[in-house]
């Protein structure tokens, strides 16, 4: 889904919802050099280099995404092939030489059973429509009712509705609808869904912004817990073609759905690389293994996970040591709203070792970066300093600097608990596939070998650097310095809609 943090640069180029999940810059540069005021601490080009050879020559990222892609197929959390690719990330670390651990977790499994959406002028002449459902929608749902267009399917949409909605079956445009204001809100599914079960809605119905009649799936919940009305999505050109519609006549539309949810038990894989001198600060590699049961989760995001699970076999194979520890984190529930990552968060302030988290790199969707990302602008200098050296290596790494803070990855938990996070900047998806993520055209087939070598090595890189830098210019933010943050970056509203904002 998901320019920074990795999942989050790639979303100009993909999909009007992928756009939700993306931050705006404070800060957007390409650096060529470093601060004259910046001393590098540290020579880190030989070990660069080191890395550069090995991943070029032995990344096993391709061949294990496309054993995954073959042998398991989706990862479902909660499914039987979740559980599976638990398994196979688990004995792949291990074979790599790592101390490796679960971290299980409980969460509220759902998954589709049927669906049949219909629309017409009336009860009696409805006609089906190809339909997916939203995750976390109700159980069971049969639900008939007036269809109501609210355009982007924000606060002012149905402030403007006048309270029409109540009752009824809302209508909404996934993304931004082309010819909106300029800075019209982007808003998640889950959070759309939240603002028509507020002001009323029986229903709700998003329109894929996406040629072709590609159908999104993805969680419809902000809490992910099940919601009380039935969400589905429909394609863009039944989604238009219906609101041209609803301009003359009025038009109806019958849900009917069963689904399934349950408590089951999900685990994390984490993977340790204790440090040498500074062993109680930890530097998290992180990524979610889960991904959707419409197809395969190729790009969203086994080249995020997979890169990750590189990045570890990379800096084994090497024999390279750090002063920081180093824990690489494949997260379970991602897609079910942040469950495995929240989970994490849930376990460091149990042990009280949340402030030993210097920095969270999150990998989702990543692929072939050129530059870096943070959520603090103070991480210039170091960031484009290492940038420089990687761009001696490789002139396709363009140094490319993003500052700035967006929601919906696992970075999220992080960021909202003052820890400071990044990951790639400048990246774009392989083969055409942002329009295809969560639905059954993500297939191992848009994978780019080259371009998630290049994800593996620039990443292990900059996790190396970071975890061996003797002095990280920023630290955990209070709550009030992370309350004008946030507020800075235009979160507030969608964290309330969530019921995450804490102030």
């Amino acid at each position: 889904m998901k320019a920074f943090f990795s999942l989050l640069i790639c979303a100009a180029a993909v999909t009007a919802e992928a756009q939700t999940t993306a931050p705006t810059p404070v800060q957007a540069t390409v650096s060529t050099g470093i601060s004259s005021q910046m001393r590098v601490p540290d020579n880190f080009g030989p070990v660069f280099q080191q890395i550069n050879t090995e991943v070029q020559a032995n990344s096993k990222a391709y061949d294990n995404l496309k054993y995954a892609t073959e042998n398991i197929g989706h990862r479902l959390t909660g499914s039987a092939n979740g559980a599976k690719a638990e398994a196979y990330v688990y004995q792949l670390l291990k074979s790599y030489g790592y101390g490796v651990k679960y971290q299980p977790f409980e969460v509220e499994s759902w998954s589709r059973i049927s669906n049949e959406t219909k629309i017409g002028d009336s009860e009696k002449e409805l006609k089906k429509v190809n339909s997916v459902t939203l995750a976390h929608s109700p159980v069971k749902a049969s639900v008939f009712g007036e269809l109501i267009d609210l355009g982007n399917g924000l606060e002012a949409d149905y402030t403007k509705d006048g309270g029409k909605v109540k009752g009824k079956i809302a209508l909404v445009y996934l993304g931004v609808l082309p010819g909106s204001p300029e800075k019209t809100p982007y808003l998640h599914r889950s959070e759309k869904a939240a603002i028509a079960i507020q002001h009323g809605a029986t229903g709700i119905i998003l329109i894929n912004g996406v040629k072709g009649g590609v159908l999104l799936t993805g969680t419809a919940s902000v809490t992910g817990k099940l919601i009380p009305i039935p969400a589905l999505c429909i394609g863009l050109e039944d989604g238009m073609a219906l609101k041209e519609t609803l301009k003359n006549k009025q038009q109806y539309a019958s849900l009917n759905m069963n689904n399934f949810s349950g408590l089951i038990k999900a685990r994390n894989v984490i993977a340790t690389l204790k440090g040498s001198t500074l062993p109680a600060e930890k530097i998290v590699v992180g990524g979610h293994l889960d991904s959707w049961d419409l197809a395969t989760g190729a790009i969203d995001n086994g080249i995020g996970s997979f890169a990750i699970i590189d990045m570890a076999r990379t800096l084994k194979k090497l024999n390279l040591k750090t002063a920081r520890t180093l824990e690489f984190v494949l997260f379970m529930g991602e897609e079910q709203g942040l469950l495995g990552s929240k989970a994490y968060i849930a376990a460091e302030q149990k042990q009280n070792t949340l402030d030993k988290v210097r920095f969270m790199l999150n990998y989702d969707m990543a692929n072939n970066p050129k530059g870096f990302s943070t959520s603090r602008k103070e991480m210039k200098d170091l960031f484009t300093a290492w940038g420089s050296d990687i761009n001696q290596l490789d002139t396709g790494f363009k140094n490319i600097f993003y500052a700035g803070a967006g929601l919906h990855s696992d970075h999220q938990p992080f960021l909202l608990e003052g820890i400071p996070t990044g990951g790639g900047a400048g990246e774009v998806l392989p083969n055409n596939s942002g329009p295809f993520y969560h639905s059954d055209g993500d297939v191992f087939s848009l994978v780019d070998d080259q371009e998630l070598r290049n994800t593996v090595r620039f990443s292990a890189m900059l996790a190396y650097a970071l975890a061996n830098t003797p002095n990280i210019p920023v630290s955990r933010q209070s709550d009030e310095v992370l309350k004008k943050f946030l507020q800075d970056h235009d979160l507030e509203m969608p964290l309330k809609i969530a019921g995450e904002w804490k102030w």
